[in-house]
């Protein structure tokens, strides 16, 4: 009978002890079992600068700039890299604040009408008649880390289109590559604003000469 007093006396104060713990084991759990932090995504925008006019006159021409289209891969507001040839990674907490191509419209809008070569340089949405259309697709924007230091390539392809007339008046694509002051994300945007910059002043140049005779 003193041996089972004992025993119960023994398991009773275990008890009282796993009681106390349990608090502060269930709490050093949930410590462990917390989400890893997340870092915070960073978010870029296209930048560029005013375009030189030119000094051919305006045209009592409407140029309608169409949104830009984009190949697959380049449709999203990921940013592309490449550290071998044909496999295609997005950067995890880097992204561009829209896709490239809807980034794109406004600053070939403005680009184009900067030259002040044309009665009006607007969006195809518009309401306004067009006597010219510009229609774009983004090929690639990608920063190659194949290449040391790594660099941004961009290619854009560009059709001119005589609205009245139903006609392709000029075709070309625009090529462009840039360096990158830094092997990150960070430094691919400086470079791809660079290269868009570039891009522009020979897209405006483009819709002025090949519009230059009609």
């Amino acid at each position: 009978m003193g041996e089972q007093m004992k025993n119960n006396q023994i398991l009773a104060a275990a008890c009282r002890v796993f009681a106390y713990l349990m608090p502060a084991l269930l709490l050093t759990a949930c410590i462990n079992l917390a989400a890893p932090k997340v870092e915070s995504q960073k978010i870029y925008v296209f930048e560029a600068r005013p375009v030189l006019q030119t000094t051919t006159g305006k045209r009592d021409l409407v140029l309608a700039v169409n949104l830009p289209r984009a190949l697959p891969g380049f449709d999203t507001p990921k940013m592309a890299y490449v550290q071998q040839v044909l496999e295609l990674n997005y950067f995890v907490s880097s992204r561009w604040a829209d896709t490239p191509a809807r980034m794109l419209e406004p600053l070939l809008v403005q680009a184009i009408e900067q030259t002040g070569s044309f009665r009006a340089v607007v969006k195809v949405a518009g309401a306004v008649p067009a006597d010219i259309r510009l229609d774009t697709e983004l090929i690639r924007l990608q920063q190659d880390f194949e290449a040391k230091p790594s660099r941004i390539q961009l290619s854009l392809r560009a059709q001119l289109v005589d609205v009245r007339g139903q006609r392709v008046l000029a075709v070309r694509q625009f090529d462009a590559m840039e360096n990158a002051a830094s092997d990150d994300a960070n430094g691919g945007v400086s470079a791809a604003n660079r290269a868009i910059q570039r891009v522009l002043t020979q897209m405006a140049d483009f819709c002025v000469n090949e519009t230059g005779t009609r």
